[in-house]
Formats: C-alpha cells, structure tokens, sequence
C-alpha cells in the first residue's frame, strides 16, 4: 500500500527471516496482526572495566514521526544492572522524564524473577511517536559490583516477554544483550494513512483501502488517529486485496454452528431448522427440535405454574423486604472492611483516638450529591493514589474531596495513613481534614478547599500576573512551610515525615497563605527513633540523595526537599531542567556550585535582587546550602530553618542606604557611583555576564568589580 508497509524477506538464514526498515535501519518482523506490529529490540548499553572506565556506551533511541505505526501500551522501561539509573524522554524537548533505578551491593541483594531494583525495575511509559533513553550510573560498576554485572542496559518492550534470571543476566554480556534484542520485541500499533478517519478516508474512493466487498472500517482511535479494515461477521480473507473478504461456510464444520438437525448457509450467517414431523427452532441451546408426537402440554403445564408463581412471588416479596436492610447493611460493612476501616480502627486506637473519634463521617450519597456524581469537570487534580474532586456541600462549604483510584492493599494503606495522620495535625498551615467516606466502593477524604492553586503554578507562571510574588512574600511563604515542617518534625504528637516536599504540594488560599498538602506518603516516626528504613519514594529533583541511596528516611530528608524549594523560590528555576548544562541539571547542585564559586547573584531572579539586601540575600543563600548538603547530619533542622528565616524577614533596609536615606556614593575605578540609584543607572549602562538577567557575585567587593560587567 505505501513504504511503510513494506516487509523484506532474508532467504539467506534459514528459516528466511522478515524485516522492516524504520528511521533508516533494519528491524526484524517478529509478529503482525490485525492492529499490532512486534519488531526485534534495541537498548542503551553502558560497560564498565574493574577500574571503572567506560569501553562501551551506547543510547537508544527510535522515532516514528511520519509514519503509521506508534508505540503500544504493552511496552514499558526496563532496567537491567546493579549500579545504573536511565530516564525515558518521549520528546527532544522534554524537561522532566520518566525513569527508574537499579541498585544491588552484592549478589545476595539480586532479586530473580523480580523487577523492583534489585538487579533490575520496570515503569510504565506512555509514548506515541518518539523517544530516547539516556543510561548513567552511580559508581561505574566499581565497590565489588563489576565482578558479576560490568555492564547496565536500559530498552523499551513487551512487559510480558520480559523474564529476570537474576545473576545469570548480569554476568553473562552477551547473552543478555542478544536476548533483550531478539525475544523482548518492541510492539508497535498500526493503521493506514494517520491522517485521516474512516469519513474523510471513504471520500476518496481510488485510495480507501476498505472498498472491497464484505469489509468494514474502523478508526484508530484519538492516540494513533488513522483507520484500519476488518472483514463483514460472517466473513473471513483480508479485506485490503481484491476480491475482499469471503462468505464462512458454518455449515461445512458441526463446530461453528449450533443447528440440531438441519443447517442451511446463507452470505454472511447461518440459520436452521427441523425436518418435517418436528417443531422447534432447531437450535441445541434453545428449543432444538421435538417430534410433534411427544409434545409437551405446554398450555396446561403454563396454566398451573401461573397460579403457583404468583403464590411464589408473594412470598418473595414478603422475604425480599425483609432481608433488603440486612444485605444494605452488610455491603457497608463490607466496603469499610475493604477500604481500611479496620485499619483505621487500628491506627486511632494507637492514637487514643481522640482526633479520629472527631473527623466526620459521610455518606455515599451526600459526596455524590456534592461532586455532582463525580464528574469530570469537577476535578481539581490527580496525583499517583488519588484524584481530587471539588464539592459544595448542602451548607455551600467549598470542600475538597480526595478519592482513591483503584483498590489494593498497598494503596489503601497509603490512603489510611493519610487521614490518621491528617487528624492529628493542628496547624494553620497545614491543610485541614474535614471528614471521611468508607461506606462506598472507594474510600474517600473530604478537607478544606484551598482555592488559590499550588505555588508551582505561581513561582513557574509564564504570563507575567504574579505580581504579588515580593521578595517579601516569598520569604513569607518559606516561613509559613517552615512552621508547618517544623511542627510536623516537633511538635506533633508523633513526629511526621512528610516525604514529598515540592513546591506542587504547597498550596495557596485566597490570602496567598500556605497550606501543606498530600501527606499519602508520609510517615510517622515512633519517639524513640530517630529514621525509618522504607522504600524509596518522593519526587526526582527534591529527592534526599542520602535517603535515596541508603534507604535511610529522617526528617533531614525534609530539610534537603525544602532546600530545593528555597531554590526555586530566590531563582525561580524548575528543580530539573534540561536548558541547564548536564552538571547544572539539578537545582540543587547548580545554586549550591553557584555559592561556592560566588556567583549567587547571577542565578537569583531579578526581581528577588532589586527587592533584597545584600547581607539578606547573601543569608539566604548559605541557608539554602546547608540545607543541600549531602549528609543530614550537617543539615540544620527543620526549626532551625524556621527561625532563620524569620530572621531574615526582618531585613528591610538596603545597607548602600544611610539611616536618614541619603545616598552614599563609592569610587569605583575612576567614576562615582551613587548606591541609591546603583539598579537603575548601572543595570541599564552594562550587559551582565552570564545568562541570566541578574549577575552579582556574593560579596560586596565582588558585587561593585569592573570585571562583572562588559560594555554594550
């Protein structure tokens, strides 16, 4: 039909073998049907020797931009090594990929058959047209790891052909290889002519492919637009080559009909019936076919079952109504075990139960009602365990209500640890819970309605109407989260570790105050401990790296994500961005670089720099970097965070200003400068190095040099 489709059989190997040419290269034909396409893989490779050099490194990457074919959703990211990580990009200009980690210190922590992180991880991806993986590692296979896995791969494929030998995988490099490349095929979906549906198709006549006899078309779908053509029900041959598709004969095999006596084919179906002496439809699962003379009295035997069936009903009824409570009751009952009201119990009574006894209950029908039966334009957000609805309940409070997407084990746990920890908590800026629903298929949390959106929406807004995010403002919110972290760090009953502390769950209401969100992740610290050993979980780029390589989960963890989020608020720069050089990719290590080297001023937003003083913003950064730092141990705590930016809340005054507000002026290579007007006349009379718009350095001498500016 067109190059797309054109398949080149190899007699040279024997059996001859099937390829296709996509994006100018040779992939082998494993498999075609009626929609999917299976072709022979390709990954990213990376090899390693015991000294930790690279001698082979390799990406990946197809794109099938400009023709018919697109990825499947059977495909998912697989990542085979010890010491490897890979991030999944389904754009050349996508900033924040999907990826996932393999790490293993010795053979024992090699999991076979699993695909969790040990020896290998699997994620679910969602592509269509194009994408690349980019491959790295930890430590270049080195710490005794090299000695059974030199080498890490990384590759798109059918989740189901994918089978984890554990050791034997990582020790063996070539068959590895060969074994991702030719049995995890990659599985693509195709159509005819994506550009265009059924309808706009069939105008053409000459070219639809669906015009010969007995066929029918069918549209690919919104994902993969285009069409495709199946044959007519009664029908089978390939309806894209002339003469088309051709009648079944059902008749010809017992198998593909039901007749009992008589089957009779016609174009398209079959129909049957009974030699004469016989009634019936000739069916085996219907009436079939009886001989006249051994009839049933049917008239009769209808006549007296009528009388007992109403005698029957009646009584049914009777019993109906009276076991139609008990089994209502008992659903309820069974939707609160299965949605972790157990749990729940469990928990509050470890709680004392106090907070919990208080959280109102509602019912079914009531969030129903306020959400207007779920619907979709009342949703307000969705995250990994939940989406999140709006809901106006019959007193016209504006709620929130979180509502579990699927029900399993793990995730109603998480659900369930949200709401105990929810009503133990008692903080202004902490969102508030208002009560829970657990008699419905799904559990459900209902809490305040923050209405102002979340502050990356703010702090990231391109449209330029953020004009109340000051200087002053921003240092208010970082001190409103602060309180919020160090009170959930200290002053809770229990101490809670919020474990996913970003800039999108820090909402804003109406007053631009700061309420803490989603705490489906977080987790409390008995008082005798001091960490929790718990799976990895949290978002990439506010991620503690000690936490995520040790396992380790402390409050530091928190401190490390609000350090990011102090980032984000002075430079107004995403946590990972792929406009910055591969070094500076991550927030964290580009503004804790940009301190060391005394270049904070050229990473700061202008705006924060025109606001604030030098000794403040010089403050700031160096509490932005203890909060980086690698080790916990050498960062401050979340309350010594609180209390330092609440003190640097009380600069207000720009040091180059006298007391009395007169302007101070300073010699500075032969020219006076006036401090009062240094933003307006000197910003507008020099391009600042760098690629920012503001570009101090980080101490007052520094700050006035001449070599920190280049004429126009």
């Amino acid at each position: 039909m067109n190059s797309w489709f054109e398949i080149t059989c190899n007699t040279t190997t024997d059996p001859p073998k099937a390829f296709i040419e996509l994006n100018d290269a040779n992939f082998e034909v494993f498999d075609i049907s009626d929609t999917e396409l299976r072709i022979s893989n390709l990954g990213a490779e990376a090899c390693y020797d015991l000294s930790g050099l690279v001698y082979k490194n390799y990406y990946t990457s197809l794109d099938l931009r400009n023709t018919s074919y697109t990825y499947s959703g059977a495909n998912v990211l697989t990542v085979v090594g010890c010491d490897d990580w890979a991030n999944f990009y389904q754009a050349e200009d996508e900033h924040l990929p999907t990826g996932c980690t393999t790490i293993c210190h010795n053979e024992k922590e090699v999991r076979k058959d699993e695909c969790s992180g040990g020896g290998c991880c699997q994620v679910s991806v969602n592509v269509q047209k194009y994408y690349y993986v980019d491959l790295g590692t930890y430590g270049n296979h080195t710490d005794n790891i090299s000695s059974f896995n030199p080498c890490g791969y990384a590759f798109l494929g059918e989740k189901k052909r994918f089978n984890f030998q554990g050791l034997s995988d990582l020790k063996d490099i070539g068959a590895i290889k060969n074994k991702i490349e030719m049995t995890v095929p990659i599985v693509l979906d195709w159509v005819i002519d994506e550009n265009r549906t059924c309808a706009q198709a069939a105008q053409h006549s000459n070219s639809f492919a669906c015009r010969y006899a007995h066929s029918y078309c069918i549209d690919g779908g919104k994902s993969s637009g285009g069409y495709r053509c199946s044959c007519n029900q009664g029908y089978e041959g390939n309806p894209y080559l002339s003469p088309g598709c051709k009648d079944i004969d059902e008749c010809a095999d017992p198998n593909n009909n039901d007749c009992e006596k008589t089957c009779i084919n016609i174009p398209g179906n079959y129909k049957c019936s009974c030699p004469h002496g016989y009634d019936g439809d000739g069916r085996k699962d219907s009436s079939g076919c009886v001989a006249k003379s051994s009839k049933f009295p049917l008239i009769k035997f209808i006549i007296g079952m009528s009388f007992g069936c109403i005698s029957l009903i009646v009584g049914t009824i009777s019993l109906y109504c009276i076991i139609k409570n008990r089994k209502h009751t008992q659903l309820r009952e069974k939707f609160f075990e299965q949605n972790g009201g157990l749990l729940f119990k469990q928990q509050s009574n470890a709680k004392n139960g106090s907070a919990v006894d208080s959280t109102k209950l509602f019912t079914d029908k009531e969030l129903k009602k306020a959400t207007n039966n779920y619907a979709s334009d009342r949703i307000i957000g969705q995250g990994g365990y939940g989406i999140v609805f709006k809901g106006i309940l019959p007193d016209q409070r504006v709620v929130a209500i979180k509502r579990s997407k699927i029900i399993d084990k793990s995730q109603v746990e998480q659900f369930i640890n949200e709401m105990v920890i929810l009503t133990q908590v008692n903080h202004r800026n902490v969102v508030k819970l208002l009560g829970c629903c657990l008699e419905c298929e799904v559990p459900l949390l209902v809490y305040e309605f923050v209405s102002n959106g979340t502050l990356f929406h703010h702090v990231h807004n391109t449209d330029g109407s953020m004009s109340w995010l000051t200087l002053e403002n921003r240092l208010r919110i970082a001190a409103e989260s602060s309180s919020a972290l160090a009170y959930l760090h200290s002053a809770a009953s229990i101490p809670i570790i919020h474990r996913d502390v970003k800039l999108a769950n820090i909402l804003l209401d109406d007053h631009h105050v700061v309420k803490i969100s989603d705490f489906g992740a977080s987790r409390l610290v008995p008082l005798d401990q001091t960490q929790v050993t718990t799976l990895v979980q949290g978002t990439l780029g506010y991620l503690d790296p000690e936490y995520f390589h040790k396992g380790h989960l402390t409050d530091k963890s928190d401190v490390y994500s609000f350090g990011v989020v102090l980032a984000e608020l002075l430079t107004g720069k995403k946590p990972i961005s792929n406009e910055r050089s591969l070094e500076d990719r991550h927030l964290a290590t580009f503004f804790v670089t940009a301190v060391d080297e005394h270049r904070i001023f050229q990473i700061l937003e202008p705006r924060v720099v025109q606001e604030g003083t030098l000794e403040q913003l010089e403050a700031a950064a160096r509490l932005v970097k203890r909060c980086l730092s690698l080790y916990g141990k050498e960062r401050p705590t979340m309350k010594e965070v609180m209390m330092e930016i609440e003190r640097l809340r009380t600069f207000n005054k720009h040091p180059w200003v006298n007391e009395h507000g007169n302007e101070e002026t300073t010699r500075l290579d032969g020219m006076d400068i006036k401090h009062s007007d240094l933003y307006e006349s000197q910003l507008s009379s020099y391009n600042y190095i760098g690629d920012d718009l503001e570009q101090y350095n980080s101490s007052p001498v520094s700050l006035l040099h001449p070599s920190t500016y280049r004429p126009r």
